[in-house]
């Protein structure tokens, strides 16, 4: 078997398409496409408040039952939709929300009279014991071989190079060729792209009027795959660290591989963990004082396997933060060793409560060596004097003992990484260009779903 091979004739059934030709959209189709929809429009979900509508309908309906609750669900749904109606008027989420109502409405002949009570959530199953960590290749399961990914590589061919990604604090980037990377990117930045999955962050300012941010949601996409896994999606918000997909489910779906992809609670609204054995990825995600944090481990064959060559510059886990989205760190790091130098002419100013030798006390006591780690935490402290970004950093460097491959790597160093230092010196208007280009395609390709 071979899995290029394999995994080429899937892609066609890989894409953000949920219905095939002339099929008549089901009511999970429907709201997986609105819920896409919001959940890449962040700015009009959090206005509206839509996405909290969809998730209470998505999470409620039953896939088959008696039509009756079907209705009593969709007229709910409608009543949360209209109560968003002051907020949301003239927003195309919110008709396109309406429309999609409508046409279920007719589809399942449902009446716009009867109960509107909201139906109880189903029950999820009581959480089996927490399983000891294992390797794709030991894990049992009733799937196929294509949905273990080291089973379904070519018969003596060379182990997989498993690369890593991380995301977190202020925001600090760790890319797949282990560059390090400080940055700005406020708003909705997409941080990995590719034929498997999606991977989107938000990041809001840590301080009001402040250039510093932190990642305050994520939305993660894995496309169906061949007879593996149906497509899902896993939403976190600060405060919001479900144990669950979207859907309410914590597998891949009703396919013969759908033990391959699972959501496992590590600790409950913390940490999460999210399996996805059918292409050898494990993603962790962490809620640490207001902010979440991510980490990846993904085999390279997947990493590379991008749809859109012309592109991939937009995606910051594969090629970095634009340059004019970076911090100069090292113009940092001398003017707080001035700062710090100077202290004993003169009391130093405390920024957001750390002088620059108390972050770096605060720092050490998590992070004994002085690595990119430790520094991207004394920098936390000093932008935002929040010491919850102590443990964000921590737990970064935890998950890449945890997830990088190559333990020569787990700590970087300045001289280690050649983007680190790299200053912008001027704007890349070409490239935010590109970038608006290819969201205002996505907006568009998604609208037409949504309508």
């Amino acid at each position: 078997m071979h899995l290029k091979r394999e995994r080429k004739a899937a892609l066609s059934r890989a894409g953000w398409m949920v219905m095939g030709k002339g099929a008549r959209a089901s009511a999970l189709e429907v709201a997986k496409i609105l819920f896409v929809f919001l959940s890449f429009c962040p700015d009009v979900s959090l206005q509206c408040k839509i996405l909290k509508c969809n998730s209470e309908f998505w999470a409620s309906t039953p896939s088959s039952g008696p039509k009756e609750e079907f209705c009593t669900a969709l007229r709910a749904y409608s009543s949360c939709v209209r109560r968003t109606a002051r907020t949301c008027r003239g927003d195309l989420a919110y008709h396109s929300a309406q429309h999609g109502i409508e046409d279920l409405m007719t589809q399942h002949n449902c009446s716009k009279e009867g109960p509107t009570a909201s139906p109880r959530a189903r029950t999820p199953p009581p959480l089996a014991p927490p399983l000891p960590p294992q390797t794709d290749v030991h894990v049992p399961s009733d799937g196929p071989e294509v949905c273990h990914y080291e089973r379904s590589l070519p018969r003596h061919s060379a182990p997989p190079n498993y690369t890593h990604c991380g995301f977190f604090g202020d925001p600090h980037l760790r890319t797949f060729n282990d560059d390090f990377q400080t940055c700005k990117v406020e708003g909705a930045w997409p941080l990995i792209h590719n034929k498997y999955l999606s991977v989107q962050v938000t990041n809001t300012p840590v301080l009001p009027g402040s250039a510093a941010t932190a990642t305050s949601k994520l939305t993660i996409i894995f496309k169906n795959f061949q007879e593996c896994v149906d497509q899902k999606m896993y939403h976190a918000e600060t405060d919001e660290l479900p144990a669950a997909f979207a859907d309410g489910s914590k597998n891949g779906g009703d396919r013969h591989g759908a033990n391959t992809l699972r959501v496992v609670e590590k600790v409950p609204g913390q940490h999460v963990e999210i399996q996805a054995r059918y292409i050898g990825t494990t993603i962790v995600v962490r809620q640490v004082g207001r902010y979440l944090t991510f980490a990846v481990r993904m085999p390279e064959e997947v990493v590379n396997s991008v749809e859109d060559q012309e592109n991939q510059d937009l995606y910051l886990c594969l090629h970095g933060c634009p340059a004019n989205q970076r911090i100069d760190f090292r113009t940092f790091q001398a003017r707080a060793a001035e700062s710090h130098g100077s202290a004993r002419a003169k009391p130093e100013s405390p920024s957001h409560g750390f002088t620059y030798q108390s972050a770096m006390a605060k720092c050490k006591e998590r992070l004994p060596v002085e690595d990119l780690y430790f520094q991207s935490c004394v920098f936390d402290l000093l932008s935002s004097g929040d010491i919850n970004f102590t443990l964000a950093a921590y737990y970064a460097f935890e998950d890449v003992k945890m997830l990088h491959s190559n333990k020569e790597k787990h700590h970087l160093f300045e001289r280690d990484t050649g983007m680190f230092n790299a200053a912008p010196r001027e704007s890349n208007f070409g490239l935010l260009i590109l970038f608006n280009l290819v969201a205002l395609s996505l907006w568009t390709e998604l609208c037409y779903l949504c309508l």
